[in-house]
């Protein structure tokens, strides 16, 4: 291998000498010791550079991603990990941008002119999906975390619809599968990735794509898989996930916190319901000692009222009017006799008494 890889290091540095190099530049990261790392790129071809500190000390600005640059630059292999790169002494920024960020900001313009970044237009996630359709590639990490976060949080089902997330037939594929999407009958859907660089993130900026991600008839996660770099289909999916797995996390409750609220729940309803139980009961006792004293009060009333009329009743009873000696004559049918005509001769009579009847006849008239 030493010698294999000496062979190329000589060949590829001894190619060319330093030479000015235009290119749009990517992924620019400034390490702490002071080294600039990015990659500059065309329409056809990309490659890795690095400016030293001693020459990124020199440098009066830091351009930003997208940026068009020139550079005096060099060839260089880097033997210990076999990598192709140029090492830059010098980086002078044009006024332009860079194709292919001008087409990203072309993108978003008219993203942003059909309303898709709208936050009126976000959909609130459900509670408790039964049903989660994945649009991942089928042999990126990232499927393995959905999975693997989804079984330990919430019995859901899981739809896992393969598609190309990086690559020339990966717009394509990702515009199919979010198509298929509104066949299953999901809850939600995750669309995503295990991260990258940000070319390999940027087939989440092609417009077909976004407008396929709008086009779901369920809410949709973004999981991009990079804190850093927000993607267009970021802005346009409903929610965005920094990871694969914090995707999950926003989607899915935790079974252990749902049984926790629910058991703490019940425990503050059996509390509310015993109170609730015990004042009710006061109420009823009280409500009994007023309604008892009501009904005696009630029938005090009544029997004072029936004693009065009782004794009414006795002061107007003929029988009271008998036993001061009177008596009363009636006829056969019972018919009192208050006159003396209605006394035939011979005729018989009834004579009330206050202890009986007397049978009598009328002598003479």
């Amino acid at each position: 291998m030493s010698q294999v890889v000496g062979a190329l290091k000589q060949a590829i540095d001894g190619a060319m000498g330093q030479v000015w190099i235009k290119g749009e530049l990517t992924d620019l990261k400034v390490h702490s010791a002071g080294h600039w790392y990015f990659s500059l790129r065309d329409a056809d071809a990309q490659i890795r550079c690095v400016i030293w500190k001693s020459n990124a000390q020199r440098l009066r600005t830091r351009p930003t991603d997208g940026t068009e640059v020139f550079i005096l630059a060099r060839p260089d292999f880097w033997a210990e990990r076999g990598d192709v790169r140029l090492s830059a002494v010098q980086l002078l920024p044009t006024a332009a941008l860079g194709d292919k960020e001008l087409e990203l900001q072309r993108t978003r313009e008219a993203l942003a002119r059909d309303g898709l970044f709208d936050p009126s237009r976000k959909r609130p996630l459900p509670r408790f999906p039964r049903r989660v359709a994945l649009v991942t590639s089928l042999e990126g990490a990232a499927l393995h975390d959905f999975v693997t976060v989804a079984r330990g949080r919430w019995p859901a089902h899981l739809l896992v619809v393969g598609s190309k997330v990086q690559g020339d037939q990966a717009a394509r594929e990702l515009v199919r599968a979010l198509g298929l999407v509104n066949r299953l009958r999901a809850d939600v859907c995750v669309v995503g990735r295990g991260g990258g660089s940000r070319d390999d993130l940027a087939v989440f900026n092609v417009e077909a794509v976004c407008r396929a991600i709008a086009a779901v008839t369920v809410p949709v996660v973004a999981a991009v898989g990079h804190q850093t770099d927000v993607t267009l289909a970021d802005l346009v999916a409903d929610h965005r996930a920094a990871t694969p797995s914090a995707a999950m996390e926003l989607i899915l409750p935790e079974r252990a916190e749902v049984l926790a609220r629910m058991n703490g729940l019940g425990a503050r309803m059996a509390g509310g319901l015993s109170r609730r139980t015990r004042v009710i009961e006061e109420r009823l006792f009280r409500a009994e000692d007023r309604l008892e004293g009501a009904v005696s009060a009630r029938i005090r009333d009544d029997q004072e009222r029936l004693s009065l009329l009782g004794a009414q009743l006795e002061a107007l009873s003929p029988l009271r009017v008998l036993a001061r000696g009177y008596a009363v004559a009636t006829g056969p049918a019972g018919k009192v006799l208050r006159r003396r005509g209605q006394f035939k001769p011979g005729a018989g009579f009834t004579l009330r008494v206050v202890d009986g009847e007397v049978p009598a006849r009328v002598e003479e008239s």
